[in-house]
């Protein structure tokens, strides 16, 4: 049975990367776009206590809002960040296979205006949370979730930094980099087959001519998807898991996020 309302859960947590925090709290958030039902997910440290914490957005890869992204918020709201997994695809949408995510992640590729209003939706859910600090907001994103950030940026979203993990680095319309408030953090896999090198110089272009703060991490031996142990360990598909790549990029994700919104 679904319910229009939120629906709180709580799970406990007892260790992650060496670091002892107690219950964190998740609930399934209920929100629309017109008469779409969208289904994200929310998690925050229970500690936390009636104070407020900078929060952070969660957008999924193309299989659409799973367990991993789950994971991933429970991860950051042990760091000290309200984290929300938001939903672009719509409610109960869930691609079973990667044809079905091909399809469904198209549709907002090729439309961008659609792709950002999803997008923005969900920050708007984070940012309404009375947990949340709505001035110290970020946002990070893995594989179409990680283009997905970008579009965030590229929106004139008010946050202070997004991290897109093995994202499409390409730039569509490069006068949209003049919207961006953000500072970015790329994390790419040195062999990622999927993001051309003339792709990654018109990204960097629009950036540099938007005058806008970057840095762009690359990872040797990594493919797409290398963040993600779904992907398998054979480089040769071109999407592949890489445990150094993945704790590495997750490190720097933490440093970013502690300058830009814990000072």
């Amino acid at each position: 049975m679904r319910f229009s309302t939120i629906v709180s859960t709580v799970a406990t947590v007892l260790m992650l990367a060496g670091t002892a925090f107690g219950e964190i709290k998740t609930e399934t958030v209920i929100y629309q776009d017109g008469d779409l039902k969208l289904e994200g997910f929310l998690a925050y440290d229970s500690e936390l206590k009636g104070q407020k914490a900078p929060g952070v957005l969660v957008v999924h890869q193309w299989m659409g809002l799973t367990g991993y992204e789950q994971r991933r918020c429970r991860e950051l709201a042990a760091l000290g960040y309200v984290a929300f997994a938001l939903d672009i695809y719509g409610q109960g949408v869930r691609p079973e296979n990667q044809q079905e995510a091909g399809k469904q992640a198209s549709i907002y590729k090729k439309d961008r205006t659609l792709y950002r209003k999803r997008l923005n939706l969900g920050l708007a859910q984070l940012k309404s949370r009375a947990e949340v600090i709505t001035e110290q907001c970020g946002a990070i994103g893995y594989c179409f979730g990680g283009t997905g950030v970008l579009e965030l940026a590229r929106s004139g979203a008010d946050v202070q930094g997004v991290v897109s993990f093995h994202g499409g680095l390409d730039s569509p319309n490069p006068d949209d980099g003049k919207n961006i408030k953000s500072e970015i953090l790329i994390c790419h896999g040195e062999d990622d087959p999927f993001v051309l090198p003339v792709d990654i110089a018109a990204f960097k272009d629009e950036l540099t001519n938007a005058e806008v703060k970057y840095e762009m991490l690359v990872y040797p031996d990594a493919v797409h998807s290398f963040t993600q142990p779904m992907a398998g360990n054979d480089n040769a598909k071109g999407a592949a898991y890489n445990a150094q790549a993945d704790q590495k990029s997750w490190q720097s994700m933490k440093a970013f996020f502690h300058r830009l919104l814990k000072q």
